[in-house]
This record gives C-alpha cells, structure tokens and sequence, in this order.
C-alpha cells in the first residue's frame, strides 16, 4: 500500500477570503479525510467553504492542545502507513510560520513521512512584500516581551537593525496593538520609518509605510485588529 501524505494546508487570513486560497488546495480537501487542527470549529467551517459538498462528519479532526504546549496524540500520523492522507490546518494562514504546526512536522521527518507544504496566504510575507523595506535581508522576532524593560529594549533593537537594512518583522496579540504603536512612536527616533499591515485580504485591509513623526499625526485604530509591525529603510 503506498503511504498517505502528510499536506500543510493553509486556511483565509480573513473572513471570506477564499479567493486567497489556489484552485488546487479543493482537489486536496477531496482526497483528504484526517486533519489535525487548532481549533476543530474553524478547520471545518473552511473545509466547507473551499468544497461544499464534502461530508464533514464522515472526517476525523485531531486538535491539538493549546494547554499542553500544542501536544497530540503521534499516533494519528499512523493513518499515513495505511495510506490515508492527514491534512495539517492553522489558524495564521499558512502552518508552521508563526505557528505551533511545526511540532507534527518534526516528528513526520522522524517517521519519515513525506511533507508536503501548499501555496497560501501568509500574513508575515504579505506584510513584507507591500512594505517597501528590504526583502532581501529580514527577521521575524515573533511577539514582543510583556515585560515593559525588555520590551522596550527589544524595540530599540529592532529600529537599529531595521536602519542598517535588516528589516525587522514582529507582531503582539491584537488586543495590545495599539499600546504597541505607542510604544514605537514614544521610544524610537521620528524618522525611523514604520510599516503596519492590518487586517490583510480583508474588505479593510490596511497597509501603509510612514515615518514615525507621521504616525504620530495620524494613528490608526488597531484595537482587536490582526496586525504586522515591519521597521526598515
């Protein structure tokens, strides 16, 4: 029997975005009947979305555990030796980036399992690719420290490498956005220049690249909003 594959799925950034998905990931779902996910509501809402007439409840969903450091059961990926495909889906567009997903990969390249990554939206490369700033040379710091010394020092940081042409991408919970770009603004000199990318392929997207005295003039409401912070040059 020859053995399933296990395939990275990505799901929309935003709500009824699939637009933003290709036309291959439907063939795909077809053949696809085991998934493990974040959040079970979510996978099989856009399941439905991309091919309606597939039959959810014939589908076994594995969610892995947000209070356990995203754990689950390894022996899930068992169905690939009997020649089952398992379909991983995140909640950040595409898995593994920004995501715990890469824990499942890491132990299909310890079983030898074939991995298979799909073409789809990526808040992090979008934000990236409509800023302007050297794609050339970047980093992903991920979410800033809570603590308010490291944090700010984390930013400083941040502005000196993105200055040098090291562009620098990070992000915080959507709750905290706006305190973040308040921080920006109060620690970093005027003409450090700042990207925001919110809400990306939503009705509302919003991205722009300005420098710091001008966000100061115009700051946009960020509050509860998915949103990526680039500094660069």
């Amino acid at each position: 029997m020859q053995q399933g594959n296990l395939y990275l799925i990505p799901t929309v950034l935003a709500e009824n975005a699939t637009q933003t998905i290709p036309a291959y990931i439907r063939d795909i779902i077809i053949d696809t009947d085991f998934y493990i996910v974040e959040n079970l509501k979510t996978a099989r809402r856009f399941i439905k979305s991309i091919y309606k007439e597939k039959n959810i409840d014939e589908c076994v969903f594995l969610e892995m555990d947000k209070h356990k450091n995203y754990q689950f059961d390894e022996n899930f990926l068992s169905e690939l030796f009997n020649g089952k495909n398992i379909g991983l889906m995140s909640e950040a567009g595409v898995p593994c980036i920004a995501d715990p997903g890469n824990k499942v990969v890491e132990i299909a390249h310890e079983m030898e399992i074939k991995v298979v990554p799909l073409v789809g939206p990526s808040s992090l490369l979008m934000a990236l690719m409509a800023s302007g700033f050297n794609g050339q040379q970047f980093s992903f710091n991920g979410y800033l420290p809570i603590d308010s010394v490291e944090r700010k020092n984390k930013i400083l940081q941040m502005e000196t490498a993105g200055k040098k042409g090291n562009t620098q991408i990070f992000m915080d919970t959507p709750y905290r956005n706006q305190r973040l770009l308040e921080e920006i603004i109060q620690f970093c000199k005027f003409d450090t220049m700042l990207c925001i990318a919110c809400n990306i392929t939503a009705k509302d997207e919003y991205i722009k690249t300005l420098p710091l005295a001008e966000w100061k003039k115009r700051k946009p409401d960020l509050n509860k909003k998915p949103a990526i912070f680039i500094l660069g040059k």
